[in-house]
């Protein structure tokens, strides 16, 4: 029986297994609606987008990072006249999306179900470590994971070593919603990379251009990574 072109599928959680920048989004809007005294959407949307930017390497990715931001963007936009009633508001916010139930995307878990039959199946994923953590375990698709990785950057090394080397790489495939974290990378580590847009992107995650590549494809959503795979012979 000849060997599969592919092995080990690399899968990123947020946007690709279930509904996450929405709630990112939806806090936002509450932020704005606190704020509105201070400054106009826009101005908020455009400060918090650079304060995000500057913080990132200190706090990482994820909730708590970003309810840090909404603080600081907060204190920024008012010269310092927010009250203390309204920093604990902004906290809440961000306790809020702690505890948000966690929603899978259309097809997901029956997509999962068909690939664990025949593919060691691994999530990799940014952000913090005990709120990535919840929300595998919120989701209901643990049982059906072989592998997590939660990392703070995703880089090539980062895909080497989940996929187990350049040899494993080569026969695994990375698939997510960001080209920047989940697709770019993964094809320079030698892996297939798998792009399925999700329909709000964060703003540090933006790429102009799409890669030019022979292991890269597009899929329209999460389900149709069966077929594509049959195609390539995976």
């Amino acid at each position: 029986m000849a060997q599969r072109v592919i092995e080990t599928i690399g899968i990123d959680a947020d946007d690709t297994l279930w509904h996450n920048e929405v709630h990112f989004q939806a806090t936002q809007e509450q932020l704005a609606e606190l704020l509105a005294g201070y400054a106009s959407r826009e101005a908020l949307g455009a400060r918090l987008n650079l304060v995000e930017h500057r913080n990132v390497r200190l706090y990482g990715y994820g909730i708590k990072g970003f309810t840090l931001s909404m603080i600081e963007a907060a204190i920024e936009l008012s010269e310092g006249a927010i009250d203390a009633g309204c920093i604990r508001e902004i906290i809440r916010l961000g306790q809020d999306m702690l505890a948000a139930p966690i929603e899978p995307l259309p097809g997901v878990a029956e997509t999962l179900e068909i690939l664990r039959r025949d593919y060691r199946l691994v999530v990799i994923t940014k952000g913090d470590l005990l709120d990535q953590e919840a929300k595998i375990a919120r989701s209901g698709l643990g049982e059906l994971i072989d592998d997590v990785f939660i990392v703070s950057e995703k880089t090539p090394d980062v895909y080497l070593r989940a996929f187990g080397g350049e040899t494993g790489a080569s026969r695994a495939a990375m698939i997510g919603n960001s080209l920047k974290s989940d697709v770019i990378p993964a094809l320079e580590a030698g892996a297939f990379g798998v792009y399925i847009p999700y329909h709000l992107t964060w703003a540090l995650e933006h790429v102009e251009t799409e890669p030019v590549d022979p292991r890269y494809r597009r899929l329209a959503q999460f389900d149709q990574v069966p077929a594509w795979l049959k195609g390539i012979g995976g």
